[in-house]
């Protein structure tokens, strides 16, 4: 029979692994150090194996140890469902709620909605492109997510909240092009201020200009939808997003894109295995409600 891997070395693991330490580790355990410490080296002396790279003060998962984190987040992930059901989240009095989004704006009706019907859950919000959406999401670092895009995975469920073209915009003081209408052979003459890579808006659009045989460079790259549009508001180019996250904001004017419409699906996200989370369930239940 072999050895029996013990919980508190496994725990001791995890939470080094996603506290990026030994010190952050023991207080969100309410444990020594030398503690945590003694738990990691019993683990990789029983096993022959070296689960972190310790240099100096920075600590850094090995390949083995990236591997026993893909595990170890299914398993406490499953412990933390098992405590919801048994304990006051499972009336949904109780808990957080994290929510990783593209854009805030999309979601902000269920928000409301969510905060009205469970006014005790705490949510917390973070913004991202759409490759660190899908990261955060399976890394266990959010509940759910919300993407310029639908996704084509069997492990998400996908919920949608709706769909807009893609449009440019600029400073009402940029005097460069006044039209209120663009093509790509037009816009190729024009600072353009980008997202940076990774965002399905930019993504999008340059896919469509590609195939029109006029391919769009910025001369601006930020990182993150409010960067672009305080770049744009000084005046400095012109930048790109959805109808439904335009807005309205007195400093810019709204130019359309010329040719067939460029459209994006905003979606609300989760892992399947975790749909049936309570936290999880009662938000997208009431996306699905919002939305319809």
């Amino acid at each position: 029979m072999g050895e029996i891997v013990r919980y508190v070395q496994l725990r001791a693991f995890h939470n080094v692994a996603i506290h990026g330490g030994f010190s952050r580790a023991a207080e969100a355990l309410f444990l020594t150090q030398p503690a945590i410490s003694d738990q990691i080296r019993k683990l990789e002396e029983q096993y022959d194996v070296l689960l972190f790279n310790r240099h100096k003060k920075q600590v850094k998962l090995t390949a083995a140890g990236e591997a026993l984190l893909e595990i170890t987040n299914r398993m406490f992930e499953v412990e933390r469902q098992a405590q919801d059901l048994l304990s006051e989240t499972r009336s949904l009095s109780s808990g957080v709620l994290r929510i990783i989004a593209d854009s805030a704006h999309h979601v902000n009706p269920i928000l409301g909605r969510f905060r009205a019907k469970y006014p005790r859950i705490k949510v917390s919000m973070r913004s991202s492109n759409t490759k660190g959406v899908i990261d955060a999401l399976y890394a266990y670092e959010a509940d759910v997510g919300v993407l310029g895009e639908v996704p084509q995975n069997a492990e998400i469920n996908v919920q949608i909240l709706g769909t807009s073209e893609i449009v440019a915009f600029a400073a009402k003081t940029f005097t460069h092009d006044n039209r209120e209408t663009l093509g790509f052979a037009d816009l190729v003459h024009l600072p353009l201020v980008f997202r940076e890579r990774g965002s399905k808006t930019r993504q999008k659009l340059e896919e469509a200009a590609k195939k029109s045989g006029v391919p769009l460079s910025p001369v601006i790259e930020a990182e993150g939808r409010e960067a672009v549009r305080e770049i744009v508001a000084s005046g400095a180019g012109i930048g790109f997003v959805s109808a439904a996250e335009y807005g309205h904001d007195d400093r810019f004017r709204l130019i359309e894109l010329e040719g067939p419409a460029i459209e994006m699906d905003e979606a609300l996200i989760c892992l399947r295995e975790r749909s049936r989370g309570k936290l999880v369930a009662a938000f997208m239940e009431l996306a699905a409600e919002t939305t319809a």
